[in-house]
């Protein structure tokens, strides 16, 4: 009976195409650059992911909202997507652990998303034609208003978002008496990274996008991270002058996405914006020092330069992603650093690349 009381809704590209839906519940519109996902499980996840912040996300699994939501299963203090589209939406959900359903979950964050979308088309199309801005809309009537305010919305390329996701205060996550103290800069943080440092007997400070090196170093951590995170890493010039200062003290560092972005650039190496990224939870990376493969998980639109990296003298590629050999892997050959393309924490994901962790450990406690 729900199904047939759903709004009229629409996609309008910033191209001018359009793509019919229906609104799953509240109405209004919603901007942003629109992207997809292949992994068939985690949307809770991926929808609290800062990583994702101002980007409609469209699902390719069939169905979603199935299995409901649960409060263990966020990565951040809110959905931090723009929008959702997807092909099926689940009010009915079943699982044992669920706290409630998406539609709930989704109501709570006021998130504005779309349902019956043909979204194998969409995805079609966007994989030829790149990832562009985009308007998800009950407003079916108001097209042309529509494309003016979607002109006006800046290109990801070229944008600063870890300032919209950063927390605004330090703080602490884990055991204050872990023999390991790690400083990490938040530039769009998951919970479950800090899970896994913590994890691994490591107390961690979280700091705010734009902190200095004698914001962290005051602390006198034992370590330093440079999380994931949204957005273009180009304007980041605070934590690029952070990595700078860490790397010139030789001290160990561990950058992961948005945070190997940063660490790339800080050694002149530039990243460029990618015709459709990779979002998925099935991506494959060749650990080129071991020689084996790894299953990831994935969330960017930037990558860095290869040829660059290539001709840096100070620079190891140290992993590769399979699928169009982009760099996902990096590490100083004199200095105590390295950095992943991925999202060795997985949530969702597998855990092949878990091991990053430890290494990073490793190199804190070989210092």
């Amino acid at each position: 009976m729900k199904y047939q009381k759903l709004k009229k809704a629409l996609i309008l590209l910033e191209d001018g195409t359009i793509f019919h839906g229906k609104a799953v519940g509240r109405e209004g519109s919603a901007f942003g650059e629109v992207c997809f996902n292949t992994g068939m499980t985690g949307y809770q996840e991926i929808f609290t992911d800062p990583s994702y912040y101002g980007q409609l996300m469209v699902t390719t699994n069939a169905h979603i909202g199935n299995y409901g939501v649960n409060d263990n299963e966020v990565e951040s203090d809110s959905i931090k997507i723009a929008g959702l589209i997807c092909k099926n939406f689940s009010y009915d959900y079943s699982r044992v652990d669920s706290n409630g359903s998406l539609e709930d979950f989704l109501n709570a964050n006021n998130l504005l998303a779309i349902c019956d979308v043909d979204t194998r088309a969409l995805v079609s199309y966007i994989r030829d034609n790149g990832a562009m801005n985009a308007v998800i809309t009950t407003d079916v009537d108001n097209l042309e208003n529509l494309k003016k305010e979607l002109s006006d919305i800046p290109s990801m390329d070229g944008l600063e978002l870890a300032s919209k996701v950063s927390t605004k205060v330090p703080y602490f996550v884990g055991d204050e008496n872990a023999p390991i103290k790690i400083a990490a800069l938040d530039i769009g943080i998951k919970k479950n990274i800090l899970r896994n440092l913590v994890k691994r007997d490591a107390y961690v400070k979280v700091y705010p996008y734009n902190a200095s090196f004698e914001d962290l170093s005051s602390w006198n951590p034992d370590g330093y991270f440079l999380s994931n995170g949204p957005g273009d890493p180009q304007p980041l010039v605070d934590a690029q002058a952070l990595a700078k200062e860490i790397i010139s003290r030789d001290l160990p560092l561990f950058g992961i996405c948005l945070g190997h972005q940063v660490i790339a650039l800080a050694n002149g190496i530039s990243t460029y914006k990618m015709h459709n990224g990779h979002r998925g939870i099935n991506h494959p990376v060749k650990n080129l020092v071991t020689g084996k493969g790894e299953i990831t998980s994935q969330n960017h639109g930037f990558a860095v330069n290869r040829e660059e990296a290539e001709a840096h003298p100070d620079l190891e590629i140290t992993h590769l992603h399979l699928n169009d050999d982009t760099v996902a892997g990096l590490k100083m050959k004199s200095k105590n650093v390295f950095s992943v393309q991925y999202h060795p924490e997985a949530s969702p994901g597998p855990h092949d690349s878990s091991y990053l962790f430890d290494q990073f450990i490793s190199n804190i406690k070989n210092k």
